[in-house]
């Protein structure tokens, strides 16, 4: 009993000298880290002080584990469960380092500056390869804990002898599961969308605010979220208005009378894309792209440097197109025509004619 007291006690010891050996790195790092170039270090670090605080206790019993005396169920028990809290902490530390690294290589990067496609093209190859990677080292860790089990081969040998019917049954259910990870992959090398790109889904116009392995978040203009299986971005046709570059060109319609002078409108339109903040210089047209019975109509054409900014210039040219006709050529608006003409049958009336 003595034996199994002093064991217990050093037991206990070694788990707090693991705990306080934490607390002492911790502070010493802080200390040599409490310098202005590598206050940001010291912030990213601070991840992995929950993987340490497991870890070290763990170290500390594994080295005095050979001076316990306990009976040997109890030993095992024992080894078993600091090794697997060994196993865990590591995969606790990888992943956060993960992390680390990713964080990073992702703030030296801002994706809010203007012609960002690189930097988008870096977000989402980073974030999907860091998804990937997490996912390998969680299988990993939980094969090594089922390796650290003796009745885990047992039970290996069971599931190999029905690996048939396990295989079709899991190959039915997790189809469409596996078909999101391979596209997943597949987004990652071919790059059909990226992070932070301007696409229309599902006659939504929004954002990819995320990808995962399984799915996309789209933040929709009015701030809802649309998520998409990512396997649809693989399978089905969709928009991408900033795939090579956020330039864009956008189109204003009006309908007008036959007696506008349209090349009063040109100039006016002229004169407006030259005042606007919004109009990158590069297009700027005015067309008759069709005529009917009762009305002409007009297409401008004007071109801005992201998707944003060219609605902000499409609402101004309309509006301001709009106020100029209003001013100058209130006749000019689209009308029906009534001619009256004599009626060649009946001379005591009339017949009216629209045109």
């Amino acid at each position: 009993m003595n034996d199994y007291l002093s064991s217990f006690l050093i037991l206990i010891f070694a788990f707090f000298i693991g705990v306080s050996l934490y607390f002492v790195i911790r502070i010493l790092l802080k200390r040599t880290l409490n310098i202005s170039l590598l206050q940001n270090l010291s912030i990213k670090l601070d991840l992995l002080e929950r993987p340490f605080l497991l870890l070290l206790p763990m170290l500390s019993i594994m080295i005095i584990f050979p001076l316990l005396s306990f009976p040997a169920n109890i030993k095992v028990f024992i080894s078993r469960l600091v090794d697997i809290a060994l196993i865990i902490s590591l995969c606790w530390m990888l992943l956060k380092i993960i992390q680390i690294i990713r964080n990073v290589v992702l703030s030296r990067h801002n994706i809010e500056i203007k012609d960002n496609i690189h930097v988008r093209t870096l977000h989402t190859q980073i974030q999907l390869l860091t998804n990937i990677i997490s996912i390998i080292i969680i299988i990993l860790t939980i094969a090594l804990i089922l390796l650290s089990f003796p009745e885990a081969k047992q039970v290996g040998i069971t599931i190999l002898a029905s690996a048939g019917i396990i295989g079709v049954i899991l190959g039915l259910t997790a189809q469409k599961t596996l078909g999101n990870l391979i596209a997943g992959i597949q987004i990652a090398i071919s790059q059909p969308i990226r992070i932070d790109d301007v696409v229309v889904v599902e006659n939504e116009w929004g954002r990819i605010e995320e990808i995962t392995l399984t799915y996309v978040v789209v933040r929709i203009w009015d701030l809802r979220r649309l998520i998409v299986p990512i396997a649809y971005f693989v399978e089905k046709p969709f928009q991408n208005w900033t795939h090579r570059s956020d330039q864009l060109m956008g189109t204003v319609f009006f309908y007008v009378d036959y007696s506008l002078p349209v090349n009063e409108l040109r100039n006016e339109l002229t004169a407006i894309l030259n005042k606007s903040k919004f109009w990158d210089k590069r297009v700027n047209d005015l067309s008759v792209t069709n005529l009917t019975e009762k009305t002409v109509e007009l297409r401008a054409v004007v071109s801005a440097a992201d998707s944003s900014t060219l609605w902000n210039l499409r609402c101004e040219v309309r509006e301001k197109l709009w106020l100029f006709l209003q001013k100058n050529f209130i006749d000019n608006f689209p009308r029906v025509r009534i001619e009256m003409k004599p009626d060649n049958v009946n001379t005591q009336g009339s017949k009216l004619t629209s045109v």
